[in-house]
């Protein structure tokens, strides 16, 4: 092997060495150059990736928000055009539906009397006449009359000093307004009035005495029963706001204002109240209450204030549906309502019913048609997993069909052996679910829902008295929405009261039905003189079967003919 030739003179040793050393200079420079390229070129394809990967999460979002909007402008167009029920369906339906609306609306001539025209008319202010004073129902020749004489008996008349029979000097006289169907009539109250002819002659008292008349619902007032009754039935079952009643009353010539009948609508609510408070006690000695709350528009000083109307529907121990009027949707109203109560609430997801179970022996209920709805509002995000789910709860369904008429335990137990295994399944199903989807997609916040009132649903699962949904309490709350829809809003605080007050009689004369109006003008008759101990027999459903009885006793026995 030949050994290296190294120069033997020293300038040429250095020489070598400065070489060797400005090499190894360079080639590490080159080395540090190639790693300094090779660490930007990872930099940058790191960049890059992060790029790729904000710009990929930038797209699900905007996936996902477009599907929201989508599902909200389907939902709007749901509310508008398609139907009401909670059922799946495709987009080709509702765009046909559309396209064929469109043609239609294409094709209809153009009236003239909707070009609006080119000059506004200006804009004049109403003039409303007020009257002043009481109006004296005397004067309305147009209405029937229908003339009541009280007269005393022959023991009434007997002078408590002498024991003479006093002799008739006058008469007191007033008048109310009576409604029969089709028309209104005048009732004219005549009371005989009677004085001591032997007294007065020596000059001692006369001993003057009027003849009874009956209570009456408003004291000193106009309205008779069966007129208020009818204002209340128009305006709390048949939704109709009392200034169209002032109209109907108008075009059969009996003139009375809006204000007046609200007015007489607060006095049949302070008459009535301890009957609805007798409900409400009854609604609480129920084993289940169902309960849902709608907007209740009140007018205050700078704008309409959003108050709450809630109804407490009692079960079929209790029958009875009771509505209370809160001024806001804070868990104080409920709470207090429901002070005392420990079974079942059947309730929607609404989170202020959590602060009314806690540290009490309530049990919350959940609501399977809101879950459904959920479900069924999320349907265009993932209509694979929608379709599923709504099957499996509809399987739930068919089995509360099966046990509609079964007793209590006879439910329970089909639940446990049918129901029990769908609800394992089914949540089996809503976790996997879950796991494929983002956290903010549509369909991902409706399973959100259902998972987090699990515990909530599966009540009825281990109770055969509770019903799978919330429905019973839905429907009072849209007969509520319907009088809010004409009515717009109550007045004041008293208003709502009233409203919940008379709403709670005419609901339950509708669940079991029963004439409310023939109800009310039985109850307004009577209530007046009624003893507390009676109270009970004017529930609803307790006046229904003894009318019932007397009818039938009428029927049997029916009075002899003079």
């Amino acid at each position: 092997m030949n050994s290296l030739q190294l120069p033997e003179d020293n300038a040429s040793l250095r020489s070598l060495v400065r070489t060797l050393l400005l090499e190894r200079e360079q080639q590490k420079q080159y080395v540090d150059q190639h790693k300094r390229r090779a660490e930007e070129r990872q930099r940058h394809a790191d960049e890059q990736q992060r790029h790729a990967d904000e710009q990929r999460r930038r797209t699900e979002q905007l996936q996902v928000e477009l599907v929201r909007l989508q599902l909200e402008l389907e939902r709007y167009k749901k509310w508008y055009y398609g139907p009401r029920a909670d059922r799946l369906r495709n987009a080709g339906e509702l765009a046909q539906m559309l396209l064929e609306f469109a043609e239609v609306l294409d094709h209809k001539p153009i009236s003239p009397h909707d070009v609006p025209p080119h000059a506004e008319a200006e804009e004049e202010r109403r003039r409303v006449k007020r009257r002043k004073g009481r109006r004296n129902l005397a004067n309305f020749e147009n209405l029937p009359v229908s003339t009541h004489v009280y007269a005393s008996s022959e023991a009434e008349r007997a002078c408590p000093c002498c024991g003479l029979a006093r002799r008739e000097i006058g008469a007191d006289e007033s008048w109310q307004v009576e409604y029969l169907p089709g028309h209104f009539e005048r009732i004219h109250h005549v009371r005989k009035k009677y004085a001591c002819t032997s007294c007065e002659t020596n000059g001692e008292n006369p001993s003057i005495q009027a003849a009874k008349k009956p209570e009456t619902a408003i004291d000193k007032g106009l309205a008779g029963p069966g007129l208020l009754a009818y204002i209340v039935t128009s305006k709390y079952s048949d939704y109709l706001p009392l200034y169209r009643l002032e109209d109907i009353f108008a075009r059969q010539g009996f003139e009375i204002s809006r204000a007046t009948q609200s007015v007489w609508c607060g006095d049949v609510a302070d008459l009535v109240e301890p009957l609805y408070h007798l409900m409400a006690d009854r609604v609480r000695a129920s084993h289940v209450v169902a309960t849902d709350d709608t907007i209740m528009p009140m007018q205050s000083k700078d704008k309409v204030a959003n108050a709450r109307m809630w109804v407490y529907v009692g079960d079929e121990a209790q029958p009875y549906n009771v509505f209370d009027f809160t001024m806001d949707r804070g868990r104080d109203g409920p709470k207090r309502f429901l002070k005392d109560y420990g079974q079942v609430l059947l309730a929607d997801g609404y989170a202020g019913y959590n602060g009314v179970v806690v540290g009490n022996a309530i049990t919350r209920a959940g609501c399977w048609a809101h879950m459904k709805r959920k479900i069924i509002d999320a349907e265009k995000s993932a209509p694979e997993i929608a379709r599923e789910a709504v099957e499996r709860v509809r399987a739930l369904y068919a089995v509360e069909r099966q046990g509609k008429d079964a007793s209590i335990a006879e439910r329970l137990t089909l639940r446990r052996e049918q129901s029990a295994p769908l609800l394992a399944e089914l949540q089996d199903r809503l976790l996997q679910w879950k796991n494929q989807l983002l956290p903010r997609h549509p369909m991902a916040e409706a399973i959100n829902y259902a998972l987090g009132q699990w515990n909530e649903l599966n009540v009825f699962s281990t109770d055969g008295a509770v019903p799978i949904d919330n429905n019973v309490s839905e429907r009072e709350m849209k007969r509520i929405v319907l009088n809010r829809k004409n009515s717009l809003f109550v007045g004041n605080a008293r208003g709502g009261r009233t409203a919940a007050i008379l709403a709670s009689l005419t609901s339950t004369c509708r669940r079991h039905d029963v004439d409310p109006q023939l109800y009310l003008t039985q109850l307004l008759t009577n209530l007046p003189t009624l003893p507390i101990s009676q109270l009970p027999q004017w529930l609803p459903d307790q006046w229904k079967s003894h009318h019932a009885a007397r009818h039938d006793c009428l029927q049997k026995y029916p009075p002899p003919t003079p």
